[in-house]
């Protein structure tokens, strides 16, 4: 009978300290900012994005900054107009040339607004 008294109290304890430490932690969030924005649309600019990377940051809307979710719905805009994602199957860019050129436009006006560096290493 003490043993099933151990064993329960062991539990017990177990089962109750996981629950409080579960009850104490947060959801872990990814908080989009300009440098994520810049650093996804100095790759697709330059062509060396696929449509996973893309889609993790500029598939989702950015609550926080009201400029940073208008320029996400422009971008949006863009991979829905000019995206090939057939072409990047094959070794080319996820974008066409136009989609490129426009891509450029709004990492020009990001850096501008934002004073965010050049991207690449």
């Amino acid at each position: 009978m003490t043993i099933f008294i151990i064993t329960f109290v062991v539990c017990l304890i177990v089962s109750v300290g996981t629950v409080a430490l579960l009850m104490m932690s947060r959801t872990p969030r990814f908080r989009t900012d300009f440098s994520d924005i810049a650093r996804v649309l100095d790759q697709a600019v330059s062509g060396e994005i696929n449509e996973n990377e893309w889609h993790s940051v500029i598939g989702y809307p950015i609550r926080h900054d009201e400029y940073l979710e208008s320029l996400r719905r422009r971008c949006q805009g863009i991979f829905d107009k000019h995206a090939r994602p057939w072409q990047l199957a094959q070794g080319g860019a996820l974008f066409s040339r136009e989609g490129r050129e426009e891509l450029n436009v709004l990492l020009g006006h990001l850096r501008a607004r934002t004073g965010v560096a050049e991207t690449r290493a």
